[in-house]
């Protein structure tokens, strides 16, 4: 699965796309765990202290914001599937 990461994300993963090997039928929940454990700089990033996406790191699949799927975080995914990560923007 490969994984588009955005702004600060990109400079600690150090890198604009990363492939994550996944199981078929794996979830973005089980994609976000791995995200957090091959760079565990990401957890305090993308991660409460529950281990609980923050609400505003957005994760995006084939364009949806999967705070808007269905299945949410339980979505299964693709490999064909576009999966984009952006943190919070700020700006004028």
């Amino acid at each position: 699965m490969i994984v588009n990461f955005y702004a600060t994300l990109r400079q600690i993963v150090g890198s604009r796309q990363v492939e994550f090997p996944l199981p078929p039928g794996s979830t973005l929940r089980q994609l976000i765990g791995e995200i957090v454990r091959q760079f565990p700089d990401l957890r305090v990033e993308m991660l409460d202290p529950q281990g609980n996406l923050y609400r505003h790191i957005h994760i995006f699949v084939n364009g949806r914001d999967s705070y808007l799927l269905v299945a949410g975080l339980d979505t299964i995914l693709e490999p064909k599937d576009t999966i984009s990560i952006f943190p919070p923007v700020g700006g004028g």
